[in-house]
């Protein structure tokens, strides 16, 4: 392969997304043990998921007869709840993260 046929080569693989590569793109091999996978966020999930409930449910309520001021109370009192609960984890995974993940001992076991 000349030097233009390879330059050429470069560009093709830097357009096109790796999920759209064909398997001649692919590296061969186990992944590496120094590059760690990434984590989902499901703090974030959790949290996208009760913002949607504090928009759901007065919705429900409203389209099943309650009151206007039932349902606006209802989503103030999950907003809120939803709030304290992404305050909370986030404190937790700043914690967790500060002792060095789910063991701080160095005493469990390995299989």
């Amino acid at each position: 392969m000349n030097g233009a046929a390879a330059g050429d080569r470069r560009i093709e693989r830097a357009l096109i997304s790796e999920s759209h590569r064909p398997r001649e793109y692919e590296l061969p091999g186990p992944r590496s043990t120094t590059d760690p996978r990434p984590t989902p966020d499901i703090t974030s999930d959790v949290i996208r998921w009760a913002a949607f409930s504090c928009v759901l449910v007065p919705v429900v309520l409203l389209w099943y007869g309650a009151s206007l001021a039932g349902a606006a109370g209802t989503a103030f009192g999950l907003a809120a709840v939803t709030a304290a609960c992404r305050v909370l984890l986030r404190r937790s995974e700043r914690c967790a993260a500060q002792r060095g993940g789910r063991h701080s001992r160095g005493e469990t076991p390995v299989d």
